[in-house]
């Protein structure tokens, strides 16, 4: 039977609800000083929030070694009712130290296997997704590293491998490498950023392959994202592509929360999701946010 693996155990993929594909209850990176998210009381007003919109379960896309706080994940998933996705993976090169990274040498595949099976750390937490990154139109050695490793672990555990594509670029590249060269079935691949890159003809090749696209990180004009969303979704829904897409809020620091002054997890619901209802139906908007996430992270755990 496929399940989605949440924090508090495996759930079938019809128990998720209304779900906000891609966000951060904790992070932290030295690229971001000062923005942490770090605070459980803050992540516990977020959560809630969120649940008055409407909102049934978050996946974090919060990876190894930048403070997610996975003994905090259960706890804040029971008080909140709202299911909660953790995740095993590694982030872009410049999110970690040197002594970090060659740690990991030679046993990072191992470490996600360990995270989404046993659990992460002495709470044992598991994960239920994979998130990797890529660059900026590219692919360096870091990115086909972790890459690989997360294809490793896929094949081992049947676990979903997100992406977060720099600027929402190089995703026909990613999906060459883990589809192609690695053999990890597209419909197990969930492309984040997409709104980051409005470039309808990459949009419709990458859902051609099969994979997921996500639309996450709703609010940051800089990055195209609110104006532009919309009729990206129309075209490819248009396309016959509609079971494939994703939305999710993507709060990376503190000042973006709606609990410290900005839009965070509510917004999805509160405006993208009428805003979003107006050009494609809220039929497709009711699939996007319930039907599509459970098919996306619910899988056949071999472990």
């Amino acid at each position: 039977m496929s399940a989605v693996r949440t924090v508090l155990g495996d759930v079938p993929p019809g128990d998720l609800g209304v779900c906000d594909a891609h966000d951060h209850l904790f992070f932290g990176s030295p690229r971001l000083p000062g923005q942490e998210l770090s605070s459980v009381a803050a992540a516990r007003a977020e959560l809630a929030a969120f649940r008055e919109q409407g909102g049934g379960a978050v996946v974090q896309w919060t990876p190894y070694g930048l403070g997610r706080r996975a003994a905090d994940l259960p706890p804040l998933s029971r008080e909140c009712g709202v299911h909660v996705v953790a995740a095993t993976g590694l982030h872009q090169d410049v999110h970690y130290d040197e002594d970090t990274l060659a740690g990991l040498r030679g046993r990072l595949a191992d470490v996600f296997v360990a995270e989404l099976t046993d659990g992460i750390g002495p709470p044992g937490v598991r994960a239920g997704l994979v998130k990797v990154a890529g660059g900026f139109h590219a692919l360096d050695a870091h990115a086909r590293w972790t890459m690989t490793a997360a294809a490793e672990a896929h094949h081992a555990t049947g676990a979903p491998i997100a992406v977060h594509l720099e600027l929402g670029t190089g995703a026909l590249d990613v999906l060459d490498l883990l589809c192609g060269e690695l053999g990890v079935p597209p419909h197990r691949v969930v492309l984040g950023h997409l709104n980051r890159s409005p470039d309808f003809v990459v949009h419709r090749q990458a859902a051609e392959s099969g994979c997921y696209l996500a639309f996450d990180g709703p609010s940051r004009a800089n990055h195209a994202t609110d104006w532009r969303m919309p009729d990206a979704v129309r075209a490819l829904a248009d396309a016959g592509f509609g079971d494939r897409l994703l939305l999710g809020a993507d709060t990376t620091t503190a000042a973006a929360r709606s609990v410290d002054g900005g839009p965070g997890m509510p917004y999805l619901l509160r405006r993208v999701r009428p805003r979003l209802a107006q050009a494609v139906g809220e039929d497709l908007v009711e699939r996007v946010l319930v039907d599509n996430p459970g098919r996306a992270f619910a899988v056949e755990w071999r472990r």
